[in-house]
């Protein structure tokens, strides 16, 4: 008995995509992100919408994906219904790019042009924004503390991702990070051996408890909350730039409400602060002053 050949099968074809139906569905997306910032804003107090546009739909997708969500609507649900999921959205969403010491020029020049102000004050207020997930406060810590200032200094370490703040609470990091926290603290200008400020063991690095004695963190966001109590000097370093130019604005008026008169304000190296109440003392390290007299 012949058998006839095998046909063929022929493929279902693919349907074309429209360009109108790439058009919609953008427009969709774009729709469910106001959407999804409005909901963040009334339901949890977290005002996203003046953030970097493209930065914020590039994290909102990031965590979509590592939490396998289909839709930004989808996302939206999950947030309004499931307690707790506000504290993984807000972690992945906020920029956690920290070390001890990161840009040593910059604690150089704190040290040298900032410093010699603060010793003439017998209690001083410093407030470090964005302090992630802790590394920089300690080690401005360690810098008062090679000074002889950090018994006159109390200093306010907020960040808008709790998360982060309980591990700058515990002040606990990876030993593999103190090889390079080393390297950065003898390059700006360390005075001494950087393994006296920490206890190593188990993998991990333990920062010493006297540094948190000047130190209280604390949730604050920039994009809605108040300004601080007058201080003598702020730091708010590489975080601005993911900021769209209006809510620069607010931070860098809120950083003003914020300075003791002739304080210091210290930004990121790819930031500026330009207001009428600020001049600037180092532009290379983005060091500026308050000097209204008011």
């Amino acid at each position: 008995m012949c058998r006839r050949p095998p046909q063929p099968q022929k493929e279902t074809p693919i349907p074309e995509r429209h360009p109108q139906q790439e058009v919609d569905d953008a427009s969709v997306e774009e729709l469910e992100l106001a959407l999804l910032k409005e909901a963040l804003r009334h339901r949890f107090g977290y005002d996203f919408r003046r953030y970097a546009h493209t930065s914020f739909k590039r994290r909102i997708a990031r965590h979509m994906e590592r939490h396998r969500i289909a839709t930004i609507s989808a996302l939206q649900e999950r947030l309004l219904h499931q307690q707790g999921w506000i504290e993984r959205l807000v972690e992945d969403i906020s920029v956690h790019v920290t070390e001890m010491f990161r840009d040593p020029d910059c604690y150089r020049a704190i040290r040298s042009e900032v410093l010699p102000f603060l010793r003439s004050f017998p209690l001083f207020h410093i407030w470090l924004a964005g302090c992630s997930t802790g590394e920089e406060v300690y080690s401005l810590a360690i810098l008062l503390h090679e000074e002889g200032l950090l018994e006159r200094a109390r200093i306010y370490a907020t960040d808008i991702s709790e998360q982060a703040l309980t591990t700058a609470r515990e002040g606990v990091y990876d030993i593999k990070s103190i090889k390079t926290a080393t390297a950065n603290y003898l390059a700006a200008g360390g005075a001494g051996d950087f393994s006296r400020y920490y206890t190593a063991g188990y993998g991990r690095a333990v920062m010493d408890a006297a540094l948190k004695r000047a130190i209280t963190f604390s949730r604050h966001n920039l994009a809605t909350d108040a300004s601080f109590q007058q201080c003598a000097l702020i730091l708010c370093r590489n975080v601005m730039i993911y900021f769209d130019q209006e809510l620069k604005q607010r931070v860098v008026q809120l950083m003003v409400d914020s300075l003791a008169p002739l304080g210091f304000l210290v930004v990121g190296a790819r930031e500026s602060a330009r207001h009428p109440k600020l001049t600037a003392v180092d532009r290379e390290h983005r060091i500026y002053r308050r000097c209204d007299g008011a």
